[in-house]
């Protein structure tokens, strides 16, 4: 269910807990609808305090893959595809990931495009479209060879179409060497969210009666996010690649890394 049609129900039903998985912080009106006016008009805690939505921190985790992606880049030359460019957290896994990716080389070129501009089929639901959609920016950019995907379903057509280019492809949320095994051949990692801590967190919280309505962050410092392990291709990776990703994961955790540009989650 989409975050609004989620609060929505949530504010119809007060006497059931919904806990909404990876939905990012939203704003809602009294009747649960959502309110895009920024800062958030109402306390969403008051209008559905039995809701908890649990989000993360996309940037860390593609500021993971970033430097798995760079430490095996032969090239130079590395790419990512989001689905949609009002998707803030598409954004913020692609801004993660170069940045994660020029630490490792400051002289690296991120070269991305996103699928759409909007929130239609296209944007996360069109693996064939996503497919053709990245045969098209591979052709454009010449010598490219690893590519990441940020596009869900359509975002397993980016990998195909990387696996059929002979590069190294990139999942995204969840291990997907495991969840899109076809694309397993030349997958190099996946930028991940802990959804299944995540979840599970919630659910014993909720039992105890202590689940607080609202927003839970999951990020580097209560491990809920990270980078899949290479499986396969594991012998693409850079020797030092789990050095720099273990020294990135304690830079996060104290807070002296920074995974995301000032304007985080925006393109502008």
């Amino acid at each position: 269910m989409e975050a609004q049609g989620f609060s929505v129900a949530a504010c119809n039903n007060k006497g059931t807990t919904f806990i909404g998985v990876d939905q990012s912080p939203i704003c809602i009106k009294v009747d649960g609808s959502q309110d895009f006016t920024f800062p958030c008009p109402a306390d969403s805690k008051t209008i559905a305090p039995n809701y908890t939505s649990l989000a993360f921190q996309e940037d860390q985790a593609g500021y993971l893959a970033g430097i798995v992606a760079a430490g095996a880049s032969k090239s130079g030359t590395i790419g990512a595809i989001g689905g949609t460019s009002i998707c803030g957290p598409c954004v913020r896994y692609i801004q993660g990931y170069e940045l994660g990716a020029k630490s490792v080389n400051p002289n690296i070129k991120v070269v991305s495009a996103y699928v759409t501009n909007d929130f239609s089929a296209a944007a996360f639901q069109d693996q064939a479209g996503g497919k053709t959609f990245a045969e098209n920016f591979l052709a454009q950019n010449a010598g490219l060879d690893i590519l990441f995907q940020v596009a869900g379903l359509t975002g397993n057509g980016v990998l195909d179409a990387a696996c059929a280019a002979n590069i190294s492809g990139i999942g995204v949320d969840v291990d997907q060497f495991l969840s899109y095994p076809n694309a397993a051949p030349c997958l190099l990692t996946s930028a991940e969210k802990h959804l299944e801590l995540a979840v599970s967190d919630a659910l014993k919280t909720e039992s105890a009666g202590t689940l607080e309505p609202g927003t839970i962050l999951y990020d580097a410092k209560n491990d809920g996010i990270g980078v899949a392990v290479g499986h396969d291709n594991s012998n693409h990776w850079a020797p030092d690649a789990q050095t720099k990703i273990n020294a990135a994961l304690a830079g996060m955790k104290d807070g002296s890394l920074k995974t995301c540009p000032d304007k985080c989650g925006s393109l502008k």
